[in-house]
């Protein structure tokens, strides 16, 4: 699907002003960068445009009670996720506090044991080892139970969170959250760690500590927003650039190995973040326990960090595998059964999944099954799983709908986790598809590539390319640009590794034939009988929609076309 067109006088105007083409300045426009400064914002993020912390609601009270645990010598822990979110939060915050303050140590909820969020085992550690301070990132927000035994405890509360408030907050000392109802902060979709990371810079303005200090922890707070695939607008956008430009000069020592491990032999972009280096430090909170990704990030020698980066690594390829598994033996229980195959919704419980990769699982079986799903496995009695949504769906507000058969949820418009009574499943799998059939529109229910404008083959050069480049950091909100060429057809044909596709694309009257690469296309049908490679080769037009990449091989640097999808006549 091509985008609309932009106002076409705003866009002329825009050309203009900016020295760019029209092409340009309506994938511009069409991303709200309609002016001038905004492109001068757009392409130049400027820290100085970082909001002031003291706009978030509690903040003042947030400070103050840090401030008052520090002179007091109070013991604080840092409490957070086992998610990516999660884990670069508490490296975070506990690498910026350990910095100066010697009474703090950070905790990590076990997965299988705990749960997600915040604990009645994780408070009660806390009050039996004198801890009168908690710091909780990326939860907390519905723990009112949990944060009421505190208070009966001794402990207080610092809750630094980015999800949706139920109707009640737990009665903390402060609640950052920007999406408080109360909240007035003017941007709103900050990750968890985003919102810790907030929080220390408000604390160390009033510390009169150097801004450099805080801005070091970018690194770890780009690689959250990456990962837990927040918007990249706004003040995301500027947290990210930076972030990433860290992890590109001068990485810590954690993240450094994690790119050794990763073998990553180029500049880092957010797709590395989240395919290769945010599953790795996610890896262990899924299969075993997520403190060992806090350590790995914590780490100040890079031979430590190799180390901890290769067991990393190791849980990883388990992961990997159990991935695999699972996905095949949930995509087969669709298929056995008709019925499920003609609903609105997948809601697929089994007692022995492991809780470590569910969501991942729930992922895969909507690149096969496009449509709202739920994957449930059994833990500690309960029922508990992850959802995923498809394009425009809010997933969380469907769950909402059904909170009477459930003991606990969570999330955002694409994720979600739930628990629930084992038997109440059938009649949540039940209320879930109604709930969904009366929302959902079969808009929802067909995946959806938005094309950014068609172009001519001979506009793909480098003075184009690298206007385009400027225009990262990728990801919600800020799409990578995807174009299409009509009526192409292929030469020089080769299969890569019995499953990838390379080839010239030609345009007649264009003198570019770019290389293309398609990933995982060498054996998929377009229509019945029809591989590709084959459709390929006897040079049947096509419509070809693409990203432009730039591939450096020897030193020898050349632009190629990423295949998004193939449309022959």
């Amino acid at each position: 699907m091509i985008r609309e067109k932009a106002d076409p006088k705003t866009v002329e105007s825009l050309s203009k002003e900016i020295n760019v083409n029209l092409t340009l300045a309506n994938i511009l426009v069409n991303r709200r960068v309609d002016t001038f400064q905004k492109a001068k914002d757009y392409f130049r993020p400027d820290l100085d445009k970082l909001h002031d912390p003291m706009l978030m609601k509690d903040m003042d009270k947030a400070v103050a009670r840090m401030g008052r645990a520090i002179k007091n010598e109070e013991k604080i822990l840092v409490y957070g996720d086992y998610d990516v979110d999660g884990t670069t939060s508490v490296a975070m915050m506990y690498g910026y506090i350990s910095q100066f303050y010697p009474h703090v140590d950070f905790y990590i909820p076990d997965r299988y044991k705990e749960g997600y969020g915040i604990s009645e085992k994780g408070v009660r550690y806390a009050a039996e080892n004198n801890f009168k301070l908690i710091i909780s990132l990326d939860c907390g927000i519905k723990a009112i139970s949990k944060v009421v035994l505190a208070k009966e405890l001794g402990v207080d509360f610092i809750i630094c969170d980015h999800h949706t408030p139920g109707e009640a907050l737990p009665p903390a000392v402060a609640i950052l959250d920007p999406k408080r109802s109360d909240c007035s902060y003017p941007y709103k979709e900050l990750s968890g760690c985003g919102v810790g990371f907030k929080l220390i810079q408000a604390f160390a303005s009033l510390m009169g500590d150097e801004a450099g200090k805080v801005m070091e922890f970018l690194d770890l707070l780009a690689i959250s927003i990456a990962a837990d695939i927040v918007p990249i607008t706004g003040e995301n956008r500027i947290l990210t650039f930076y972030g990433i430009e860290r992890i590109n000069n001068n990485p810590r020592p954690g993240i450094k190995a994690l790119i050794l491990r990763s073998k990553i032999e180029k500049e880092i972009e957010i797709s590395d973040i989240v395919f290769k280096i945010g599953p790795r430090i996610n890896a262990s909170g899924r299969l075993e326990h997520a403190k060992a990704s806090v350590e790995l990030l914590i780490s100040k020698d890079l031979e430590d960090a190799l180390t901890r980066a290769e067991l990393v690594d190791t849980v990883n390829a388990a992961r990997k595998n159990f991935d695999e598994n699972i996905t095949k033996e949930a995509l087969s229980m669709i298929q056995s059964m008709e019925e499920v195959q003609q609903m609105k919704t997948t809601v697929l419980f089994k007692e022995d999944w492991h809780k470590g990769v569910i969501g991942i699982v729930a992922s895969r079986c909507i690149e096969r099954y496009y449509r709202p799903t739920i994957i449930l496995t059994e833990s500690n009695n309960k029922a508990t799983g992850s959802a995923r949504s498809v394009f425009d769906f809010d997933i969380y507000e469907a769950i909402s709908e059904c909170s009477d058969l459930l003991e606990q949820f969570g999330g955002h418009k694409y994720a979600a986790g739930l628990t629930l009574s084992v038997d109440n499943v059938p009649a949540f799998q039940a209320k879930f598809e109604e709930v969904v059939s009366a929302r959902i529109h079969d808009i929802h229910m067909k995946p959806v590539l938005e094309i950014d404008d068609e172009i001519l083959l001979d506009q793909i050069n480098y003075k184009f390319y690298n206007i385009l480049k400027q225009m990262a950091p990728f990801g919600p909100g800020n799409p990578e640009p995807v174009f299409t060429v009509r009526q192409v057809y292929a030469d020089n044909v080769r299969i890569l590794k019995d499953k990838h596709l390379r080839f010239n694309v030609v345009q007649d009257g264009q003198e570019t034939k770019p290389i293309c690469i398609a990933f995982g296309l060498a054996d998929k049908i377009t229509y019945p009988d029809e591989i590709i490679y084959k459709m390929l080769m006897r040079k049947m037009r096509f419509d070809l929609a693409f990203e432009i990449r730039e591939n450096t091989f020897r030193n020898n640097s050349t632009l190629q076309l990423y295949v998004k999808d193939i449309k022959f006549d």
